[in-house]
């Protein structure tokens, strides 16, 4: 039976089981190659999307748990690369191998969003759950910081 879900801002039938994880159902069953798998336990962090906002771990989270939830990929956060965190993230040079990055990048979008001027002790709290096997935390941090100044439409400290 289809399960509906809105992805990206466009409602879309999948077909599949209600209790597959959401990261499948994303990577294969819609294509959204973007979202990474890592661990599928939820520690890396690399599966991180936005369910209606909240930076949400797409491995743990059945499509069923979905329901009339809005759910935002990498894909979905800025396609033409124009959000204030995919800026900072060029202006840093932040990614190295990548494969972290989107789901580093959604946890600094949500981080953003509810919280604009984060401290760095605030930025190293929220993305403390996203694993760097290539060890650009520095740059992360950064590029987070960069952020908060790009969406104030000032200039980072």
């Amino acid at each position: 039976m289809p399960v509906t879900i809105t992805v990206n801002g466009v409602k879309q039938s999948c077909e599949a089981p209600p209790e597959m994880p959401l990261l499948w159902a994303l990577r294969d069953v819609l294509g959204l190659t973007g979202t990474k798998y890592g661990c599928g336990v939820g520690l890396c962090g690399a599966c991180t999307v936005h369910v209606d906002g909240v930076a949400a771990r797409a491995c743990l989270m059945p499509l069923s748990a979905v329901g009339e939830k809005s759910v935002t990929t990498i894909e979905g956060l800025s396609p033409a690369g124009a959000h204030p965190v995919q800026q900072a993230w060029q202006l840093e040079d932040v990614a190295q191998c990548g494969y972290c990055q989107p789901g580093q990048i959604m946890t600094a979008a949500a981080l953003l969003a509810k919280n604009p001027k984060p401290s760095d002790e605030e930025i190293a709290a929220a993305l403390s759950g996203n694993l760097c096997r290539c060890g650009t935390y520095q740059r992360i941090c950064a590029a987070v910081r960069r952020a908060a100044a790009l969406r104030k439409g000032s200039k980072p400290a």
